[in-house]
């Protein structure tokens, strides 16, 4: 080395879709190959997934139709975990996974440690507490989350909770959005896809309940939509691309979707400096 150390600058990328696959198996055999068909076309290096039935453990069937990723599983805590698990599948090597109790609603999030062209990328999912008149609970979700993530850090998923929720607000104080790093903007609505789940009380019963929150919070006589899922990441970690997926019907029948959730794809990028 000469007198005057040199550096340089280089760049590691890592590409990232969040989906939140839906618990229902009732139409899981038309929907899972929409599934496995988008990741083959966006080609992630780490997928993440909310939502993966345990019975079936499908997180572990589509890396299996996908090949080349290895899958952690996070069941959720208490009897729950018996049924509802998050997911991350990466095709890069994890140096290390950890999991974290949310404390509500037996819910936990899932972060692995990845090392790639000479960055660490620590990645999160999460699925945060539902309940529509309860915010204060996401918000203390929110601010253990933000915690808890190491820097540089991302983390996606669906958090039941719209952009401008307290709850939201308090990721933002530390993340930027992928999407609005990209566009500007959130996307038009990330839940619930024109999905027709079938006809039977429960399914009646949740339409109904769309159409009244469309009318409550959006004065409008049609069903609600809106944004809860998000892919947030340091500010350090530059977003060189974001938009939805899985949004497309399966071409046998318009009312087929791979989810009730649209997924996030992105593609991300960490300067490393090199002496």
């Amino acid at each position: 080395m000469t007198e005057q150390t040199r550096t340089h600058h280089k760049h590691s990328a890592l590409s990232l879709v969040s989906l939140n696959l839906l618990d229902d198996l009732e139409l899981w055999d038309q929907r899972g190959p929409l599934i496995v068909r988008e990741l083959e076309r966006l080609q992630p290096d780490v997928i993440a997934f909310q939502e993966v039935r345990m019975s079936i453990n499908n997180a572990q069937t589509i890396a299996d139709k996908l090949g080349g990723y290895e899958v952690f599983l996070c069941p959720k805590t208490g009897e729950r975990g018996r049924r509802d698990a998050l997911a991350i599948l990466s095709r890069l090597p994890v140096k290390e996974h950890h999991k974290f109790s949310l404390g509500h609603q037996d819910r936990v999030a899932l972060r692995v440690v990845i090392e790639h062209q000479g960055a660490i990328w620590h990645v999160a999912t999460t699925h945060t507490y539902w309940h529509p008149l309860d915010d204060r609970t996401r918000l203390h979700e929110a601010k253990r989350l933000v915690e808890w993530l190491p820097q540089p850090g991302v983390i996606c998923g669906d958090f039941n909770a719209e952009p401008h929720y307290p709850s939201m607000l308090r990721m933002k104080e530390r993340f930027q959005s992928a999407h609005v790093a990209a566009h500007g903007h959130e996307p038009a609505y990330t839940c619930p896809t024109p999905l027709f789940r079938g006809g039977g009380a429960l399914n009646t019963a949740r339409r109904t309940s769309l159409q009244v929150a469309g009318l409550v919070t959006k004065r409008k006589l049609e069903p609600w939509t809106g944004v809860i899922d998000f892919i947030f990441v340091d500010p350090v970690i530059k977003v060189r691309e974001c938009h939805v997926a899985f949004n497309h019907p399966a071409g046998h029948d318009r009312k087929i979707y791979a989810s009730d959730h649209l997924g996030l794809f992105t593609k991300l990028q960490q300067s490393v400096v090199v002496v």
